[in-house]
């Protein structure tokens, strides 16, 4: 602005120097005057914004034309300040405001221009010498200006360009020391849990009371839920930072169900929920992913499903559906279901934020990190799986995550028992694996406890434990022992594990260069075990360390003419009891729609179509269509015209509930409902309850009656040969000029009731034996055709005119014939005459339902079929 106004200043002392008219001048310098008088004002009050629109429509609208009319119009220097002035708003002004006052500028010089065509007598006329310097002056002072504002534009971005980079350097720097500071104390927290664990476990191997059994059994929940926070604040950096990876392995389906369920039933038995297991039994006993991972995605979302629900159920469903590509391949979808709060669907967009909870006044005094589901749904992106929510509020929520999995192991895992464990029993369950009394292990460890606890766990195999505080005595010991396996940790004062493995290499003299070395660290993740697989070490345990993955790792590592076998660990036993249930086979799709589709109770059973009533709405009630009140009834009903009859759809929240249940036997539902454009439509009402549900699609079918039946029969086809939910909407989208949906209409009078045409028309029609043909065309009931003559007469034409020409166009695989109080005499003519012209391989003769009946009247009658 200080530039626009010194080139203001500018122009004045121009006028001046090469005699411009004085009135002109004062003109000038009171608009000048006026211009820094705002601009003083604007800055001073803070109203940048005002004082811009302001100075731009002073420009626009004063100073240009001013300037353009007293120096000379086109033979002087007002045409450069016309590009400086469209400059000056592009820099000043943002938005509306900005495109407005060019168009203005544009506007003004092209009026300027014109006067001055029309009438030249306007302008005041310079000297061939006058224009020449106003010209001259006028460019290099433009010119001097605009590369003055682009310069200063360019500065103001170079600075905020450095100082993004700079914010952007901050933002790495903090993102890395967050990440160290996630490592250590995941690092360092994890060392009392691995002596809280290790110790724990050996209490439950002793012959102690029950009550002591109970309380050590609850120590281990508490320390593998607290293990399992660390995991994810841990993770949550690494998956921040890109750091994340996947260490997939082959794994036993039933132990890892096992172990989730083991976990996470004592938690439903304090809350007193009842937990409900259902794992598809034909599922592959043996899978290759990552196992860890899995387990974490599950823990998360079950913790999460008995924390928010304060009575009822938790149910956890494992089904498997086999990838048709390839044998080798299978989709597990784990759904886990509860009756808790619910979700408000508002907050579902935020449902996988970080540090974000649902609900949060609701859920205050809930305890959490607000960081599972933030992790579940990266974890299930980075193994090129999915998972969906579904849920009421109030009434509970379903999340379905499928995982692509390679099958090793073809045979089915069968049914899976989960009984009741008896924690007196644990020390007679616990066998060791292996017994070893001539090895020698060497563990080094900087914490007493540590030592302790590795030295307890491998107590039964008669294993020969020695144990060291440091690098440096480790390698001491190593001078004079030979020893057949050794477990070093990482991070230790002075030397760490890493360091000491190397020089435990190059030994001279040492007994154990060759010796097989663990790192037995508290630092986790994929990327870290390769870190050790590169310095040389030949296996890796993260604390807290398990009896179980100690004596295994033993038992690989050891010689194998020192190692007896005993037995395996046998199968985890769950701790509380569980309600059991017969396997659901849930289908993959479910083909819903709503009572207004008009299909026969054949077809919804042959496909198990789930159905949703429109309403009828009497003065003697509401009445839910199909179900508690038929066609027939109320045509009688509807013949005193004083009965006022109409129709409604159901509700958002009989939607919701609608399509919760459904989902209760089906992984996604695909709903056909009525178009859009057709009065009482439910399709607004479906789309605003779907929003609840991450796999419910909702889709317009833009036709009534049964033409919206021929959309569901489709997708239940395509449904029963396996095809996916997207190839189904696609089918869907390409069948809307397909389906072809007329009705001749006896009378319109039912209709002009509904107001669905007006009663002029109505009128007309009834005052002559006139028959109007009603057809969908762009998802509207418009008026097609109107045929003239008695009823037989018309009925034939429109029939002939359906039929006649191209045939081949006509998919004859189905023909519905939907109607409204015709007789089965009438009925029969009907098809009579449709089949003297082409053939049908199924003909379905399909009454109204009341719904539609109420809009029609008696004596209608449609044709609806799919064209090829």
């Amino acid at each position: 602005t200080v530039i626009a106004l010194t080139a203001g200043i500018l122009i004045f002392s121009v006028g001046i120097i090469i005699g411009e008219n004085l009135m002109d001048l004062a003109s000038l310098g009171i608009a000048i005057t006026i211009f820094f008088l705002l601009t003083v004002i604007a800055q001073h009050y803070h109203r940048i914004d005002i004082g811009a629109n302001l100075l731009s429509f002073m420009i626009t609208f004063i100073l240009l034309p001013i300037t353009f009319f007293s120096g000379g119009g086109i033979n002087g220097g007002s045409p450069m300040w016309f590009i400086f002035c469209l400059l000056y708003v592009s820099m000043i002004l943002t938005g509306g405001a900005r495109r407005f006052f060019i168009v203005a500028n544009v506007v003004t010089a092209g009026v300027c221009y014109y006067f001055a065509y029309k009438y030249p007598e306007a302008v005041s006329t310079h000297s061939p010498k006058a224009a020449y310097q106003d010209s001259f002056i006028s460019l290099v002072l433009v010119g001097t200006l605009v590369s003055l504002m682009v310069a200063f534009q360019i500065r103001i971005y170079m600075e905020e360009n450095k100082r993004a980079e700079k914010q952007r350097k901050e933002i790495e720097d903090l993102n890395a020391a967050q990440n160290r500071f996630f490592s250590s104390m995941s690092h360092e927290i994890r060392t009392p849990i691995n002596t809280i664990i290790g110790l724990n476990e050996m209490i439950l191997r002793e012959d102690i009371s029950e009550e002591v059994a109970e309380d050590a059994q609850n120590v281990s929940a508490a320390g593998k839920m607290l293990l399992s926070l660390i995991n994810d604040i841990l993770d949550m950096s690494k998956l921040e930072s890109g750091q994340m990876e996947l260490s997939p392995v082959t794994y036993d389906a039933a132990e890892m169900f096992s172990e989730v369920v083991s976990m996470l039933s004592i938690r439903a038995k304090e809350k007193n929920l009842a937990f409900t297991v259902d794992i598809d039994p034909s599922m592959p006993s043996k899978l290759y992913g990552d196992e860890v991972r899995i387990k974490q995605i599950l823990i998360n979302i079950l913790t999460n499903a008995i924390k928010y629900t304060k009575e009822g159920s938790v149910t956890f469903a494992v089904q498997c559906e086999y990838d048709p590509d390839s044998k080798a391949k299978a989709h597990i979808l784990y759904e886990i279901s509860d009756t808790g709060i619910g979700i408000r669907k508002e907050s579902m967009p935020y449902l996988f934020t970080a540090f974000r909870r649902a609900d949060e006044q609701l859920n205050r005094n809930i305890e959490g990190t607000g960081l599972g589901l933030s992790i579940v749904k990266q974890l299930v992106d980075l193994m090129g799986g999915n998972v969906t929510v579904n849920s009421v509020y109030t009434r509970g929520t379903k999340f379905v995550i499928e995982l692509p999995q390679e099958i090793i192991d073809e045979r089915p895992i069968g049914i899976l028992t989960f009984g009741k464990r008896h924690i007196t029993n644990e020390r007679a369950n616990y066998r060791q694996s292996f017994e070893a009394p001539d090895a020698k292990i060497l563990v080094v460890d900087d914490t007493a406890t540590n030592l302790l606890v590795v030295k307890k766990l491998l107590r039964e195999t008669l294993v020969s434990v020695d144990t060291a505080e440091s690098g440096a005595e480790a390698l001491e010991k190593t001078l004079g022992e030979s020893y057949h396996l050794i477990f070093m940790d990482h991070m230790m004062p002075e030397m760490d594990g890493v360091e000491c493995l190397h020089l435990l290499r190059e030994q001279t003299g040492g007994f154990c260069r060759n010796a097989k070395v663990v790192a037995l660290t508290a630092n986790a993740g994929s990327e870290v075990q390769t870190f050790y697989e590169k310095e040389g070490f030949d296996g890796y345990l993260v604390k807290p360390v398990t009896g179980e993955a100690l004596e295994r790792e033993t038992f690989r590592l050891l010689p194998k003419e020192l190692v007896h076998a005993t037995s395996s660990k046998e199968q985890i036993v769950q701790e509380s009891e569980l309600w059991m249930m017969d396997h659901i086979q849930r289908r993959s799709i479910a083909v819903t729609t709503e009572s207004v589709a008009d299909l026969p109770r054949a077809l919804i059973d042959r496909y198990h179509i789930s159905i949703l009533p429109h309403k009828v709405v009497t003065k003697n009630g509401i009445f839910r269509d199909g179900i508690e009140i038929e066609t027939l009834s109320l045509l009688r009903y509807m013949a005193d015209r004083n009965h006022v009859v109409t129709t409604s759809p159901p509700s958002p929240e009989e939607y919701e509930l609608f399509f919760a249940d459904v989902l209760g036997g089906a992984n996604n539902i695909i709903h056909l409902s009525l178009s859009e454009k057709i009065q009482n439509s439910g399709y607004p009402l479906a789309i605003e309850a779907a929003g609840a549900f991450d796999n419910v699609t909702v889709i317009d079918t833009g036709h009534v009656s049964s033409g919206q039946g021929l959309f569901v029969i489709e997708a239940c086809r395509m449904a029963a040969e396996g095809h996916t939910p997207a190839e189904i909407i696609a089918q869907m989208a390409e069948m809307k000029t397909k389906v072809h949906t007329s009705f001749i209409v006896d009378s319109l009078d039912q209709l002009a009731r509904a107001k669905q045409v007006d009663g002029w028309i109505a009128g007309i029609s009834k005052a002559f034996p006139l028959h109007p043909i009603l057809i969908m065309k762009n998802g509207k009931m418009t008026l097609g055709n109107i045929y003239l003559g008695a009823r037989e007469e018309t009925w034939k034409k429109y029939i002939y005119d359906e039929f006649h020409g191209d045939i081949a166009r006509i998919d004859r695989r189905l023909l519905f014939i939907t109607y409204v109080g015709l007789s089965q005499a009438e009925l029969a003519w009907i098809q009579t005459t449709v089949l003297a012209i082409i053939t049908f391989d199924e003909i379905i003769c399909q009454p109204a339902s009341p719904a539609i009946a109420v809009n029609c009247g008696a004596g209608t009658f449609g044709l609806l079929y799919k064209e090829l």
